[in-house]
């Protein structure tokens, strides 16, 4: 597995993972991804994942597993997860130092 502390998931993050996965009977992974398109040219895909692969890079925190795939990891190093509850909703959203711009719905980004 490659080093961890290229990637951070924040408390509010990893209690939600937590909460998910014991409702689910899963095991508290969260996988991270990036895929091309959104409205920007990426959009982050998180899912819960049973198992760590060979070239994931991990963060734990709390008892909770990020995981990022070593393609997506060169388009998210250096960002945070958290979990963010407002008016208009709960989700995931990504602090991505790489991203040069987003867009309004907060889940596509742009390098």
């Amino acid at each position: 597995m490659a080093e961890a502390l290229q990637i951070d998931l924040t408390p509010a993050a990893a209690a939600r993972v937590a909460a998910i996965a014991a409702r689910q009977g899963k095991p508290a992974i969260l996988r991270l991804a990036v895929d091309g398109g959104g409205c920007a040219g990426f959009q982050y895909r998180f899912g819960l994942a049973d198992a760590v692969e060979n070239d994931d890079t991990i963060a734990e925190r709390d008892g909770v597993t990020l995981v990022v795939d070593e393609i997506s990891l060169d388009l998210v190093r250096g960002s945070a997860v958290d979990f963010v509850e407002s008016l208009g909703g709960a989700s995931f959203q990504v602090t991505n130092p790489n991203a040069a711009s987003g867009c309004g719905c907060g889940t596509s980004f742009s390098i």
